[in-house]
C-alpha cells in the first residue's frame, strides 16, 4: 500500500483511504521482530508539556476560532462560520495521519523536490510506535514521537481554519471541504517541510520561524486574499453594513486564543526549559502592546478606542511575535507587537478599502501582513546587541535575506497553490452558494439550523 498510495485531491478519497489503515497497520504488526530494541529514555517534564501544549492549541480552533470568527460574522452565519473551521480541522487531523506528516516531517523525497517536500515513507505512520522519539528541529529534544504528531497536527488544523476567515457567508461547505483537502496537501505540508524538517531547503539556509510566522500566518493571510479575490464579494459588500453580530463572542474568543497560544508559542520549544520560558514572556508582552496600541491609533485617528480594535490588536501582536517568540528579548517583542498592531491597522481600515477586496474577517489583514512583519521583524530583534539570543558575531543583513527569501516564497507558493485549490474545489461543486441562500443565510441554507432560535 505504502507504493500505491496516491494523495486524493477531495476529502471523499481521503476518507476512502483512510478506511484501509486497520488492516495496513495490522500488516504491519505482524512483520514486525518479535523483540524490539529498547527504547531511549524520554524526558517526563517534556512530554507532560508537550501533551498540555497540544491541548492548548486544540482550544485555540475550538472553541477559540470558533467564537472568533463566528461572533465577526453577521447572526445569520454564525453557525456556517463555527461549522466550516471545526469541520477542516477535523479533515486536516485525518490526513496529517495518513499522509501530512510524513509529507512535512519524513525524510525527503529523491529528485528536484528533495528539500522542498517529504516522501510517504511515513504514510499511516509507518514506523511510528510508543517507544520511538520525534526527529525533531531541535537538537536533543526526547519526546515521544506520538506527541510532536499531535502537536504539529494541531498547527495544521488551526492554519487552513484560518483561511476561511477571508470566504465566510458565502462559500459552499462541499467546496469548503474540497478546498481544505487540496490546500494542506499542495500548500500547508511542502512550507511546513521547507521551513521545519530538518532537510528543509529553508531549515537549512537558517530562516528563523520558532512558533510558525511563515508556515501558518503568512502561508493563511496570502491563501485568505486569493481565495477572496477569486470568489468574490459577498451580495450587498460594501455598501450594505455588514457589522459583526456579537462582539461579546468575538471577545471571548479573542481570550481563548490568547491563551492558547501559550501552547502554540511556547510549546514550539519542545522542550520546558528557558526558550519556553522567554516565548511565554513574549506572547505575554508582544501581545499587550498589540492590543494598546491599536486603540491609540483608534483615538490619533479621531475615533474611540473600540473593544473590536482591542481585540484586533491582541491578535496582530500575537501573530508578529509567533516566529519571533523564542528569537528575541522581551522589549524586541513588545516592539514587533506594537509595530504589526499599526501596520494591520493601515491594512484593515485603508488598504482593504482602496483595493476593494473583500476579506471579510481580515485573515490577510492581519494573519498575513503581521506575518510578514513578524517573520522579517524577528531578523532584527534577534541581535544579541537588540537584546536577542543571537551570537555575537550575529550578521543581521545577512540574516534578513533568508528571512526575505521564506517570506517571498511562501507568499508565490501560497498564492499558486489557493488558485490550484480554489479551482479544483469550483470544478467539482462550485465556490458560491444560491443568491437566495446567501440572503436567507448559511446557517439555514447550508446546515439547516439558527444560531439563535
Amino acid at each position: 500500500m505504502k507504493h500505491g498510495l496516491k494523495i486524493a485531491g477531495t476529502a471523499g478519497l481521503a476518507a476512502l483511504a483512510f478506511a484501509a489503515l486497520p488492516a495496513w497497520a495490522q500488516d504491519a504488526a505482524l512483520q514486525a521482530p518479535a523483540a524490539a530494541a529498547p527504547a531511549a529514555t524520554v524526558n517526563k517534564g517534556d512530554t507532560a508539556w508537550m501533551m498540555t501544549s497540544t491541548v492548548l492549541v486544540m482550544m485555540m480552533i475550538l472553541p477559540g476560532l470558533a467564537l472568533f470568527y463566528g461572533g465577526l460574522t453577521r447572526s445569520k452565519n454564525m453557525l456556517s462560520t463555527m461549522t466550516q473551521i471545526g469541520a477542516v480541522a477535523c479533515l486536516a487531523m485525518l490526513l496529517w495521519v495518513m499522509y501530512g506528516y510524513s509529507l512535512a516531517f519524513g525524510p525527503d523525497v529523491t529528485g528536484g523536490l528533495s528539500n522542498v517536500i517529504g516522501s510517504l515513507d511515513k504514510a499511516f505512520l509507518k514506523g511510528v510506535t510508543a517507544s520511538s522519539q520525534a526527529a525533531t528541529f531541535t537538537a536533543g529534544v526526547e519526546i515521544p514521537e506520538y506527541v510532536f504528531i499531535c502537536f504539529q497536527m494541531t498547527f495544521a488544523a488551526i492554519t487552513v481554519a484560518l483561511v476561511l476567515g477571508s470566504v465566510v457567508e458565502r462559500m459552499k461547505f462541499s467546496a469548503v471541504m474540497v478546498f481544505a483537502a487540496v490546500w494542506l496537501t499542495i500548500v500547508y505540508f511542502p512550507i511546513a517541510h521547507m521551513v521545519w524538517a530538518s532537510s528543509g531547503v529553508f531549515f537549512k539556509a537558517g530562516a528563523l520561524d520558532f512558533a510558525g510566522g511563515t508556515v501558518v500566518h503568512i502561508n493563511a493571510g496570502v491563501s485568505a486574499l486569493v481565495a477572496s479575490i477569486m470568489l468574490g464579494k459577498r451580495m450587498g459588500y460594501p455598501t450594505t453594513p455588514m457589522p459583526p453580530h456579537s462582539l461579546t463572542l468575538t471577545g471571548v474568543g479573542t481570550g481563548l486564543l490568547w491563551v492558547g497560544w501559550f501552547g502554540f508559542n511556547a510549546g514550539s520549544a519542545l522542550e520546558a526549559n528557558g526558550s519556553a520560558g522567554l516565548a511565554m514572556l513574549n506572547t505575554f508582552v508582544a501581545t499587550a502592546s498589540g492590543g494598546l496600541f491599536w486603540m491609540l491609533v483608534e483615538r490619533a485617528r479621531g475615533h474611540k478606542g473600540s473593544a473590536l480594535g482591542f481585540c484586533s490588536g491582541i491578535i496582530a501582536g500575537l501573530v508578529a511575535v509567533t516566529p519571533a517568540a523564542g528569537n528575541s528579548g522581551p522589549f524586541g517583542a513588545i516592539v514587533l507587537g506594537a509595530v504589526a498592531s499599526v501596520v494591520c491597522f493601515f491594512a484593515v481600515s485603508v488598504l482593504k478599502p482602496k483595493l476593494g477586496y473583500d476579506d471579510a474577517l481580515d485573515a490577510f489583514g492581519v494573519h498575513g501582513v503581521g506575518g510578514m512583519i513578524g517573520a522579517v521583524g524577528t531578523g532584527i530583534v534577534y541581535a544579541p546587541s537588540l537584546g536577542g539570543p543571537g551570537a555575537a558575531d550575529y550578521a543581521m543583513g545577512a540574516k534578513l535575506l533568508v528571512q526575505i527569501e521564506a517570506v517571498v516564497t511562501t507568499v508565490v507558493w501560497a498564492s499558486i497553490g489557493t488558485v490550484i485549490a480554489i479551482l479544483v474545489a469550483k470544478a467539482i461543486t462550485g465556490l458560491r452558494v444560491a443568491p437566495e441562500v446567501e440572503q436567507e443565510g448559511l446557517d439555514l441554507g447550508e446546515h439547516g439550523e439558527r444560531a439563535y432560535n
